[in-house]
């Protein structure tokens, strides 16, 4: 049996990096390392480590650690960063791509990372064109292999802080998707287990190159997501 992929997490405590903590219980294929701020409960039965640290400590783990992949699901809402532009760019880009460098210095060859659908470098939209700007500088790193995923309005439970046109969004999602064809598919909703599905399964995708995943890409590759053997 092959040893077992070493993959890193950063943004553990989001909504999909909690859904990636859950899919490592019972998984011997890969061995999960998460990378984090502040403490974040562990699924029941998971066989991982985290480790808490400053972001500017986090190349220290990336060195002891030595991941082949790391997925970065890690991004901050507009209510947290206090509706600042600074702060929430802080977080959305800065961090990200500081991650990205620290963890390609240190050996890490595939690197996934959450975007959002309509991302776009030159989008009149602050959110949209922080999101494009962060893709674009990525792909100068030179990853052997880089998967953005770009995912429509997330479904799931998060933690407390949704804006009320987001919460009113989610409830309407299911109606909002079916009039959603043709380009604008790519905005459907789509449950946060779905986009950390894929991201575990494009981590341990071995060909090389730089690939942009929209949703129907996501589901397809959260398809592809071998289930654990039940012996495991």
């Amino acid at each position: 049996m092959s040893d077992p992929l070493r993959i890193a997490l950063v943004g553990a405590t989001g909504l999909v990096g909690r859904e990636v903590m859950g899919l490592a219980v019972g998984r011997e294929d890969i061995r999960l390392v998460a990378v984090a701020r502040r403490e974040a409960p562990l699924p029941p039965g998971a066989r991982m480590e985290m480790f808490v640290a400053e972001p500017d400590k986090w190349g220290e783990v990336f060195e002891a650690v030595r991941p082949a992949a790391v997925i970065c699901a890690l991004g901050t809402t507009w209510k947290k960063a206090g509706r600042d532009e600074a702060s929430f760019r802080a977080v959305d880009h800065d961090l990200v791509l500081a991650t990205a460098a620290a963890a390609k210095s240190h050996g890490a060859e595939r690197f996934v990372v959450v975007s959002s659908a309509g991302a776009d470098a030159m989008s009149k939209t602050f959110y949209l064109r922080t999101k494009g700007q962060v893709e674009a500088e990525l792909g100068k790193l030179r990853f052997k292999r880089l998967d953005v995923l770009r995912p429509g309005l997330l479904r799931g439970k998060r933690s407390g802080d949704r804006r009320l046109l987001e919460r009113v969004g989610i409830i309407a999602s299911p109606l909002a998707d079916l009039v959603l064809h043709g380009s604008r598919r790519a905005y459907r909703s789509i449950e946060a287990e779905t986009v950390a599905k894929a991201a575990v399964a494009l981590a341990m995708r071995k060909a090389a190159g730089r690939f942009v995943h929209d949703n129907d890409a996501i589901l397809r590759a959260a398809a592809s997501l071998s289930v654990p053997h039940p012996d495991a």
